[in-house]
């Protein structure tokens, strides 16, 4: 019903810059009324939460990416970005784009959708 497809991902040094995206589509998908997150996976660890916008624009941030990183969302495309500055190694991981269908959430099991990830590779 809903697809979320990520883009972005790469190799990239420590301090350099990265910008993620994910493009919502699917029939009945109302992406102003959903709030949009990400979040990260490393391997041999669980998933963790990194920002998420509500549909009224207000943002929320894990404390290890606040300061470095920037969510938006561009209502006519359907598309929420993820800004990545000063990247340090820690954050390498898959990065995963999520709906719900709230005005916000900070937590997964809140996310109706998930995106399939892409990978940011950050070197020392």
């Amino acid at each position: 019903q809903v697809q979320l497809v990520e883009s972005g991902g790469g190799l990239v040094q420590a301090g350099g810059s990265l910008r993620l995206s994910c493009a919502a589509s699917g029939r009945s998908f109302s992406f102003s009324a959903y709030a949009m997150g990400w979040f990260r996976q490393a391997p041999g660890k669980e998933r963790e939460f990194v920002t998420a916008i509500g549909w009224d624009g207000t943002a929320n941030y894990a404390d290890s990416v606040k300061g470095r990183f920037t969510i938006s969302r561009d209502y006519a495309k359907k598309t929420v970005y993820l800004q990545m500055n000063s990247l340090k190694p820690e954050d390498t991981a898959v990065y995963y784009c999520a709906a719900a269908f709230l005005k916000s959430a900070n937590w997964a099991e809140k996310y109706d959708y998930w995106g399939q990830g892409t990978q940011v590779t950050v070197s020392a």
